[in-house]
C-alpha cells in the first residue's frame, strides 16, 4: 500500500495544464481598487432615436464614458458587496473566466464580498435559483471552455410582472449588484433592468459583459465581443483541413455554412485565415441587391472558370444567414409569414402539398410566385410546412448550402448540353456551428476574459449601474490595454420586434468600408482561380507569443495605422 495520492482521471491532460495558466491582467487592473478610480470623459449618446431612447431611459440615458486610472478610491475596500452573476444566452469560450476575473476583483478589493451564480440563465434570478461561488469551485473552471459552472438560458426578463420578480428576489438575498454576462439581446436586458431599479429607487447595481462568437456586439468602445477569437480559430482549423483535403484530392467542391444569422463577422475572419475560392458575406448581397439567381451565378462562374483550368474542386464559405440578406427572399418569407397565418384554416383543409403550394402562389405577388416556384422541391416544402411557435417561416432550419448545390446542379447540366462547360461537379457539404461554441478559450480569449470581469468587479464597486464591460486596445499586449466602461444606452436604437417599436443594442454589420472586408475584396479574384489556401491548425496555446497570443485578422486590420 503506498500513501500517494491518486488524482481522478476526471479532465484531459490539456485541461490540467490550462488550469495552470495565470491571465495577464492590463496593468492599471494589476494595482488595489483602492488605487484605482474611475475617471468620468463625456457624455454620451445612443447610435439613433435619440429623443425617443432618452425618453425610455430617463435615469440612465446619456451617461459619461468610464475609463480606469490609477488614483485614490480609499472607500471601496470598506464597501462588503453581494453580487450575483448571470450567464445568458447561447454559450461562448471565455464565459467561466470571466466569472473568475469578478470573483478574484471582488475578493482582492474585500475578503469579505460574496459571489452567486444564479442558474440556468435568467429564469434563475426568477425561479430564486442560485449558489455562492466559492474559490474552490471556481478553481475549477478557469481557463475552461462551456458555461457549465452555472449554465445558461435564453429567458428573457421584459414583463412588469418580471422586473418586479427580479426586484424581489435580490433584494430578499441581499443582493447589492447583477451582472450579466451575454449579447446584444441580453445587455439590453440589463439596460431595461439598470433603468427600472434606478426608477424604483433600488440600490442595486446592473453591470453587462459582452459576449457572443456572432461578433455583432461591438463598436469603438467594445472592439470585439468575448468568444469570437476562440470560435473563428476552431472553424478556421477545420475550414483549413478541407482546403488541404481538397487540395490533394482535387475532385469536390466543399461548401461550408457557418454561424452567425445576423452578420457576416464569423465567416469573414474565417475566409481571411483560410483563403477559400469563394467567400459570401450576406452585408455585400444585401447592399448590392442581389438576387439568389445572381449569387447561383456568381458561384458557377467561378465553378467553370475552374473547371477550364483542369479544376475540378474548391471550397465556398456560406455565412448561416444568407437567406435573410437577399432582399427578395426576405421580401418572400415576409408575405409567407403573413399568408400562412391569415389563412390557416384554408391552408390545412387542403389534402397535399401541391394544392398549398398553388394556393400559396395563387396569394403572392407575380414575381414572388416565380422565385418560390424556382426553388428546389424541398427548400419549397419547408418554407411551406415548417414554422416556429409564432408562425414564422423557420430561417434558420434552411440548409443555405443545400440550396445552392441544388440550384447549381441543373444550371452547370445545361450548359454541359449546350457545349459551355465540360467539367465534374461533386458536392460536399458542411455546417460548423455549436463545435465552436465551447472550445478551450484562446490565450487571447483567456486574458480577456479574464480582464472583462475583473473590470466588471470595478464597475459594481464604484456604483457604476447600466454599464457595459470594456476593455480595448486589444491589438496591443495586454499589460497595455485600456478598461472602463460604457452606458449601455449608447448602443440602443429602435427596431420593430414582434409588431411593437423597441430599444434594443444595435447588432454590428460587417461594416464594408473598413479594412477586412476592403482586403477580401481585394483578394478574392486571386483565390478564386487558384489554391491560395492557407492552414491555420489548431489554437495554439503554449510556444511563441506570436502564434499564442495572436488575436484575430479583423481586429489587425481594423486597428492597423491607428
Amino acid at each position: 500500500m503506498t500513501n500517494k495520492k491518486v488524482i481522478p482521471n476526471k479532465i484531459s491532460e490539456l485541461q490540467q495544464e490550462r488550469l495552470k495558466f495565470k491571465p495577464i491582467l492590463p496593468n492599471v487592473l494589476k494595482n488595489h481598487p483602492s488605487t484605482i478610480v474611475a475617471k468620468l470623459i463625456s457624455a454620451t449618446r445612443s447610435v439613433s432615436a435619440q429623443e425617443t431612447i432618452k425618453k425610455l431611459f430617463p435615469k440612465t440615458y446619456g451617461m459619461p464614458e468610464v475609463i480606469f486610472s490609477k488614483g485614490k478610491n480609499s472607500q471601496i475596500k470598506k464597501k462588503v458587496v453581494k453580487v450575483g452573476v448571470v450567464l445568458s444566452g447561447g454559450q461562448a469560450p471565455g464565459g467561466h473566466n470571466v466569472i473568475a476575473g469578478l470573483f478574484d476583483g471582488l475578493k482582492k478589493t474585500n475578503s469579505k464580498n460574496k459571489l452567486v451564480g444564479f442558474l440556468g440563465g435568467p429564469s434563475g434570478i426568477l425561479e430564486n435559483k442560485f449558489k455562492e461561488l466559492t474559490k474552490p469551485l471556481i478553481d475549477q473552471y478557469r481557463n475552461t471552455g462551456g458555461f457549465d459552472m452555472i449554465q445558461s438560458g435564453r429567458t428573457k426578463i421584459e414583463t412588469p410582472e418580471q422586473f418586479q420578480k427580479t426586484k424581489d428576489v435580490l433584494i430578499q438575498n441581499k443582493i447589492d449588484a447583477l451582472v450579466i454576462i451575454g449579447g446584444d439581446d441580453s445587455n439590453t436586458n440589463a439596460a431595461l433592468i439598470a433603468e427600472y431599479f434606478k426608477q424604483e429607487n433600488v440600490n442595486i447595481n446592473v453591470v453587462g459583459v459582452p459576449k457572443t462568437i456572432d461578433g455583432d456586439l461591438k463598436n469603438d468602445k467594445i472592439e470585439t465581443s468575448f468568444g469570437f477569437d476562440t470560435a473563428t480559430k476552431i472553424y478556421a482549423e477545420l475550414v483549413g483541413n478541407i482546403c488541404r483535403d481538397v487540395n490533394s484530392a482535387r475532385k469536390y467542391w466543399h461548401f461550408i455554412r457557418l454561424m452567425g444569422r445576423s452578420a457576416s463577422h464569423i465567416t469573414l475572419e474565417v475566409g481571411l485565415k483560410t483563403q477559400p475560392n469563394i467567400i459570401l458575406i450576406g452585408e455585400e448581397v444585401k447592399q448590392k441587391n442581389m438576387t439568389l439567381a445572381q449569387i447561383v451565378d456568381y458561384i458557377v462562374d467561378i465553378i467553370v472558370k475552374r473547371a477550364e483550368m483542369k479544376k475540378n474542386f474548391g471550397v465556398v464559405l456560406v455565412p448561416e444567414g444568407l437567406i435573410e440578406f437577399i432582399p427578395e427572399m426576405k421580401n418572400l418569407i415576409s408575405a409567407l409569414n403573413d399568408i400562412l397565418a391569415d389563412n390557416e384554416i384554408t391552408i390545412n383543409s387542403l389534402t397535399n402539398i401541391e394544392e398549398k403550394r398553388n394556393f400559396v402562389y395563387s396569394k403572392l405577388t407575380v414575381e414572388l410566385a416565380n422565385l418560390m416556384k424556382s426553388l428546389p422541391d424541398n427548400i419549397e416544402t419547408q418554407l411551406m410546412l415548417d414554422r416556429d411557435p409564432h408562425g414564422n417561416v423557420q430561417v434558420s432550419l434552411i440548409e443555405t448550402e443545400k440550396l445552392l448545390i441544388d440550384m447549381i446542379k441543373p444550371k452547370l447540366s445545361e450548359m454541359k448540353k449546350n457545349g459551355t462547360y465540360n467539367g465534374k461537379f461533386s458536392a460536399i457539404t458542411h455546417f460548423f456551428g455549436y463545435e465552436g461554441r465551447c472550445g478551450a478559450p484562446s490565450n487571447f480569449d483567456a486574458n480577456y476574459t479574464y480582464a472583462l470581469g475583473f473590470n466588471a468587479a470595478l464597475l459594481v464597486l464604484n456604483n457604476l449601474t447600466g454599464y457595459l464591460s470594456s476593455v480595448r486596445k486589444l491589438v496591443q499586449k495586454p499589460q497595455n490595454w485600456v478598461c472602463g466602461g460604457i452606458p449601455l444606452t449608447m448602443m440602443m436604437n429602435i427596431e420593430r420586434r414582434k409588431g411593437k417599436e423597441k430599444p434594443v443594442i444595435q447588432k454590428a454589420l460587417v461594416n464594408l468600408d473598413a479594412k477586412p472586408f476592403k482586403y477580401l475584396k481585394q483578394n478574392r479574384e486571386t483565390w478564386a482561380l487558384n489554391e491560395n489556401y492557407l492552414f491555420p491548425g489548431p489554437i495554439q496555446y503554449f510556444g511563441p507569443e506570436n502564434l499564442t497570443f495572436m488575436t484575430t485578422k479583423t481586429l489587425k486590420l481594423e486597428q492597423s495605422n491607428k
